[in-house]
């Protein structure tokens, strides 16, 4: 009887093992991701911004940024959505830390333009705006006139993806 018992839990280990090794081989079945780390050519862009919530211009900035680093070419930002009173000058202390990142990017040649369709809507005047902001008649025409003259439009509804690997197995994420 001791003997059949070894048998028998021998042969449960080795299917065990065997299915194991399965599910790894399964888990590998599609390979390993291609790295194709190639080198963009000049291409002038627009962000067409029209959020509903100013906090999504901080996803805005990184989006920017991380773009820029790859690609050359000039940088246009229209504005024609709720976010637009994040550049009103009276909510700039609320707004100071994103408005500060859009202001260097200006810097950095990125061209940030509000439509003042938008802009009036919202019950502002351009005087009420951040001074590296350009007022231009209509958001939408801006995209299109721009698309007119080459630039290829980014949908800029950007999602942060920072620790979404995280969001199936959030025992994995490691402590800050």
């Amino acid at each position: 009887m001791n003997t059949r018992y070894f048998k028998a839990a021998a042969l449960a280990l080795a299917v065990s093992a065997l299915s194991a090794a399965a599910h790894a081989e399964d888990a590998t079945i599609l390979g390993e991701a291609k790295v194709d780390m190639h080198k963009y050519p000049k291409i002038d862009r627009v962000y067409d911004v029209n959020y509903d919530d100013p906090k999504k211009l901080n996803a805005l900035v990184g989006f920017i940024k991380n773009v820029n680093k790859v690609v050359p070419g000039k940088a246009v930002v229209v504005l024609h959505g709720t976010e637009i009173r994040a550049f009103a000058k009276e909510n700039y202390e609320k707004y100071q830390a994103v408005i500060d990142q859009l202001a260097s990017l200006s810097k950095e040649n990125v061209d940030f333009r509000m439509c003042n369709n938008a802009m009036h809507a919202a019950g502002f005047e351009a005087k009420d705006i951040d001074g590296f902001v350009t007022i231009v008649p209509a958001g939408f025409a801006e995209v299109v006139n721009l698309q007119k003259q080459g630039y290829k439009v980014i949908d800029a509804s950007a999602t942060p993806v920072k620790d979404s690997r995280y969001l199936d197995h959030p025992e994995k994420k490691p402590q800050s």
